[in-house]
């Protein structure tokens, strides 16, 4: 028996499952402090399990002492949970936490009911919103590689089978070595089309850079507003709506900025606390655009109680991808998002604390409130390292002064005697070309 989808089902209008969350709090004098207490964490995995339009029927944070290796729980607290389950003719029971695949065996054993972890969820969701080939191949990647290492069940279909004829023969494969084996052909499938998928990717993004523009990466922990900061500034129609994971697939449009430079704006996949390594694994292409970015805008819930939590979350993903440098330098800037969800005190100190940091914004996406003003923080950002340039054109010279207007970025001009005195801003990719040109066609420039 393979593994099915927790979405899936026959005829029409399936009831929706019945769900119990259990968030297990281990309490241990030496435990590694958390960046959220327990009741924020099981909020959360509600809202995890809601995204996939489960009826969660009842949600409980359990205090264990030490982790059992084969139920996670003690004797005395699984049958606890297993009355509980039993009395909420609950369909699946969701632990926000990580099982290893025995636990999760014996508890469903134990309950009788379907038993998946944060990991599984998180990958349920990703399956049932990706929506291109790239998507689907990477969460199909994920699901696999999670699968795998779960073929332990005592199911008839997984004993060993009869090799070759009749009695005389010895036994044959295992039908779990069997299913690991077609697992293992699939992923390898898998992976080489991921590969075709990347090398395509990279194609893109040569041509981008040959164009080229600045690019501009949106990042935040998932459902932060970041696809409704890109419909926003793009005037595009990318799905948006209130509920983790809205958007997986990477979207990319074009944006002109406040000076009528143009960038490439790039909305990418939400962050989430205890991310799973193989999904992280899985969607390192999609992530990799902003590993290209040259300016990362970090999008904040600020009306969320866990908006400093979240914060480190995002910033501890964007170390794993190494941009350490990035974060302590001048190319991440901070969008702090849904001011229009605080009133008073609360929204005087974000106001507060945005006008203290220079790479720091407070905005609502959702009404355009100060979007103009990120834009211009986006530009300032982008430009404060390109050089400036000084040159002469001559007044019957039209056609360069009109290559200049299309190829920088004018920011004075004067009048003269033996011309017009341009000082121009120069992208920084563009410079070598810049210079050549200016050599051919004779014009003496100065860095202002």
């Amino acid at each position: 028996m393979a593994e099915e989808s927790l979405t899936s089902g026959g005829g029409t209008e399936p009831e929706a499952p019945r769900v119990l969350v259990f968030h297990p709090e281990l309490k241990r004098a030496d435990q590694k402090a958390s960046w959220r207490d327990a009741s924020s964490r099981l909020a959360e995995s509600i809202s995890l399990t809601g995204a996939l339009d489960f009826e969660v029927v009842g949600a409980d944070i359990v205090p264990i002492a030490k982790v059992r290796p084969s139920t996670l729980f003690g004797k005395g607290v699984t049958e606890r949970l297993g009355l509980q389950i039993k009395a909420e003719e609950a369909d699946i029971v969701m632990i926000n936490g990580q099982l290893t695949p025995i636990q999760q065996r014996n508890l469903e054993k134990e309950w009788k009911c379907k038993v998946i972890d944060r990991t599984g969820l998180i990958l349920e969701i990703f399956a049932d919103r990706a929506r291109t080939r790239e998507g689907r191949l990477q969460v199909q990647l994920a699901l696999l590689s999670y699968q795998r290492s779960r073929l332990v069940r005592t199911w008839t279909h997984l004993e060993r089978q009869r090799g070759g004829r009749g009695f005389l023969a010895g036994p044959g494969e295992r039908q779990i070595e069997i299913d690991r084996r077609l697992i293992g052909d699939k992923l390898a499938k898998l992976r080489r089309e991921l590969e075709e998928v990347k090398r395509t990717r990279e194609l893109h993004r040569e041509a981008r850079r040959r164009v080229p523009y600045p690019i501009v990466a949106l990042v935040g922990y998932t459902n932060s507003g970041k696809s409704t900061l890109f419909n926003q500034l793009t005037t595009s129609e990318v799905f948006a709506e209130d509920m983790l994971f809205a958007t997986l697939d990477p979207t990319m449009r074009g944006l002109i900025l406040p000076s009528g430079r143009k960038v490439i704006l790039s909305d990418t996949v939400g962050f989430v606390s205890d991310l799973p390594h193989d999904l992280v694994a899985a969607f390192r292409a999609t992530l990799e655009e902003v590993l290209e970015a040259d300016l990362i805008v970090h999008v904040r819930d600020v009306a969320s109680a866990e908006t400093e939590e979240q914060r480190l979350d995002v910033l501890e993903v964007l170390k794993e991808l190494g941009l350490q440098k990035a974060i302590d330098g001048e190319e991440l800037v901070e969008a702090l998002n849904k001011i229009d969800q605080l009133k008073g005190d609360d929204l005087q100190a974000v106001n507060e604390s945005a006008a203290r940091h220079d790479n720091t914004i407070a905005i609502s996406a959702i009404k355009g409130t100060n979007c103009d003003a990120l834009l211009g923080l986006v530009e300032d950002r982008l430009t404060e390292h390109m050089p400036v340039f000084e040159l002469c054109v001559p007044y019957s010279d039209g056609k360069s002064l009109a290559r200049l207007y299309e190829h920088g970025e004018v920011l004075h001009r004067t009048e003269g005697d033996d011309g017009i005195a341009i000082q121009v801003r120069i992208d920084s990719t563009r410079v070598g070309r810049f210079e050549d040109w200016c050599a051919k066609s004779g014009f003496e420039i100065h860095v202002v």
